[in-house]
C-alpha cells in the first residue's frame, strides 16, 4: 500500500471511529457504473493472485476504495450493456424483462439480427424501460431512481443512460425519476470523448451518438469524463447544502469505444511500449479512476463520507473482440473471451462496495452475485420502502454479505436469444446458469452444451459435459424450468423450421 493510500485509509478509519456510532436512516448512495470495464482492467486484483494486467493499469482510487470496502470476486453482469442496465433499474433478470440486447432504434432489431442466415430472432423489448404499461416492446416497471426520489432522495444521473430507444420517454433519465440528467440519452456510446470535437456534435452524419448537454465545454481541451465530473460537483451542491440524502448514478461512458486518449494520462503508457489502441485504452481506464477519486475527495471534504455508501460496478465484461490491439479474446485473462460472450470474460466484472454501516472481518466476498441483486440491495441499504413496485423483483440483497453473514446460494441465470455481431469464443445466442462452482452453457445456434467447474477451471478450458452428465442434466433442468417460468423467448431455427428447443431437451439428456 502506498503512503498516500495508507494516509487516506487511516484518515477515514479515525473519522468513522468518531462519527459512526449511529446508523443514519437515509445514507447517500453513489453508484459508480463503468462501461465495458473488464475484470482485469484495474490495478486491484479480483483473483487469487495479481496478473500482468493488474500490473499494467493504474487505478489508485479503486485501490483506496477496495481498502475501505469489500471486493466481490464473483460479481456478474450480462454480456452486453442495456440488459445489465435494465436489470439494475428494475431488479428483473434479462430473461424476464426481455431487453436482452442493446437498445437504440425504436421498434427495430439490431443489424446483426436482421436477415440472419440461420435464425429468426424474437421481437425482444428493443424499446427498453417504460413507466407506462401501454408501450409496446418495453418492460413496464418502477425504476430505482423513482423509488428513491419518492422516499426523499435527490437523484442525479451523469453519463451514459442507454435505457430506452430514441423518442421513448426512458431515453431521458428525467422521465424515470432522476431530478438531474447530465449528458444521458438513448445512445450507449459517445461519438467523441473530446471537447475539441464538441463531443461529436459537429458530425451531422452521426449526430445520433453525439453527447448532449455539455455545450459549455465545447471547443475546450477537456475529456468527457472530466466534464462529467465537474458537472457532478456542481449538482451535488444542492443536496449537500440542504442536507438531503442523494443518489448519484455516475454512469461513465468510459471505457466504451471509440478508444480515445485522455492526454492527462497518456504519456506513461507511450513510454512502456504499448500499441496505439492500448495506449488510448489504458489512459481511459486511468481517466475513469481519476473521476472516482474526484468523487471520493468531494465526499471527504464535505465530511459526508461517513454517511455515504459507494458501489463500484461494470455493466459487462471487457472489450476484446474488436477495437483492441494484441491477440483478440485474451484481454481478460485468466478469464476466457470478453464482451458479448457467455464465457467468464464477458460476464464477470469488478465490484466493490464501501459502507460505513457494515463491518465485515474480511474485505473480500466470494459469494456469486449478479446485476439483478443491486435493486433490492440499494433499497435495503437506504431503508427504502418498495411497496409501490409494479414488478416482481428477481434479485437477492447482498447486504448481509457486508456483515460476513451467510445467505442462500441461489442459481444465477443468463439468457441471450439474440446476435451481437462480432465473432469469438462464446459469442452467439445462448442460455446459461451458474450454481455454486458449476456453470452450464447451452448454445442455441450450434446446440453445443458445456459444463465447467469454475473453482478449478476459471478459464473454462475443460468441458466436463461427458464426464459429469448427471450434474449437466441437473443444471439443464433447473435452467429450463426457470426459462419456462419467466416465459423466456427463444430464436426460431430457419433450417429446421422450429423454435430452438429448451436446454433440458438436448439429446445428451434424453
Amino acid at each position: 500500500m502506498s503512503i498516500i493510500r495508507l494516509f487516506f485509509v487511516l484518515t477515514l478509519f479515525l473519522f468513522h471511529s468518531c462519527n459512526n456510532s449511529n446508523k443514519i436512516s437515509n445514507p447517500n448512495i453513489v453508484l459508480f457504473m463503468v462501461d465495458d470495464l473488464g475484470w482485469q482492467d484495474t490495478s486491484v486484483s479480483f483473483w487469487k493472485s495479481e496478473t500482468k494486467f493488474n500490473r499494467l493499469y493504474n487505478t489508485p482510487n479503486m485501490e483506496i476504495l477496495a481498502d475501505m470496502g469489500v471486493k466481490f470476486t464473483n460479481a456478474y453482469a450480462t454480456p452486453v450493456c442495456s440488459p445489465s442496465r435494465i436489470s439494475l433499474m428494475t431488479g428483473i433478470n434479462a430473461a424476464k424483462h426481455r431487453v436482452t440486447n442493446w437498445t437504440l432504434n425504436p421498434n427495430k432489431k439490431k443489424p446483426a439480427e436482421i436477415n440472419h442466415k440461420n435464425f429468426e430472432f424474437p421481437d425482444w423489448n428493443y424499446n427498453g424501460l417504460s413507466t407506462l404499461d401501454s408501450v409496446s416492446n418495453s418492460i413496464y416497471a418502477t425504476p430505482l431512481p423513482q423509488v428513491l426520489k419518492d422516499n426523499g432522495y435527490f437523484t442525479i444521473h451523469a453519463g451514459k443512460a442507454h435505457l430506452g430507444a430514441i423518442g421513448y420517454p426512458s431515453s431521458n433519465p428525467l422521465n424515470i425519476g432522476f431530478d438531474v440528467n447530465i449528458a444521458g440519452h438513448a445512445a450507449g456510446a459517445p461519438q467523441s470523448y473530446l471537447g475539441t470535437d464538441n463531443f461529436g456534435n459537429n458530425d451531422l452524419k452521426n449526430k445520433i451518438w453525439a453527447v448532449p448537454g455539455l455545450e459549455k465545454y465545447h471547443g475546450k481541451n477537456i475529456f468527457l469524463t472530466e466534464a462529467l465530473s465537474l458537472e457532478i460537483l456542481e449538482q451535488l451542491r444542492k443536496p449537500i447544502e440542504s442536507n438531503s440524502p442523494f443518489f448519484l448514478y455516475f454512469s461513465l461512458y468510459n471505457v466504451h469505444a471509440p478508444l480515445m486518449e485522455d492526454n492527462r494520462f497518456v504519456e506513461k503508457y507511450k513510454n512502456i511500449g504499448l500499441k496505439n489502441s492500448e495506449i488510448k485504452y489504458a489512459s481511459m481506464i486511468e481517466s475513469m479512476d481519476y473521476a472516482l477519486g474526484t468523487i471520493l475527495k468531494k465526499l471527504k471534504n464535505e465530511k459526508i463520507l461517513n454517511n455515504t455508501i459507494i458501489i463500484f460496478m461494470s455493466d459487462n465484461g471487457g472489450l476484446s473482440a474488436v477495437a483492441r490491439d494484441g491477440e483478440k479474446h485474451k484481454h481478460n485473462y485468466p478469464l476466457k473471451s470478453g464482451k458479448g460472450s457467455i464465457y467468464e470474460g464477458g460476464i464477470r466484472v469488478p465490484m466493490i462496495v464501501y459502507s460505513p454501516f457494515h463491518k465485515t472481518v474480511v474485505n473480500e466476498v466470494h459469494h456469486p452475485v449478479i446485476i439483478d441483486d443491486f435493486f433490492p440491495s440499494i433499497l435495503e441499504l437506504t431503508n427504502t420502502m418498495e411497496s409501490s413496485l409494479v414488478q416482481v423483483v428477481d434479485g437477492q440483497s447482498f447486504v448481509p454479505l457486508l456483515n460476513n453473514e451467510i445467505i442462500e446460494e441461489k442459481p444465477l441465470f443468463w439468457h441471450y436469444p439474440n446476435w451481437w455481431g462480432p465473432s469469438g469464443p462464446g459469442i452467439g445466442s445462448y442460455s446459461a446458469i451458474r450454481q455454486g462452482k458449476w456453470k452450464f452453457i447451452y448454445f442455441h445456434d450450434t446446440q453445443i452444451v458445456e459444463l465447467y467447474n469454475l473453482e478449478n477451471d476459471i478459464s473454462e478450458n475443460i468441458n466436463l459435459i461427458s464426464v459429469n452428465i448427471s450434474k449437466s442434466k441437473e443444471l439443464a433442468n433447473i435452467l429450463t424450468k426457470y426459462l419456462k417460468s419467466v416465459d423466456a423467448q427463444m430464436p426460431h431455427n430457419k433450417i429446421t423450421n422450429s423454435i430452438v428447443p429448451w436446454p433440458a431437451e438436448h439429446p445428451s439428456f434424453n
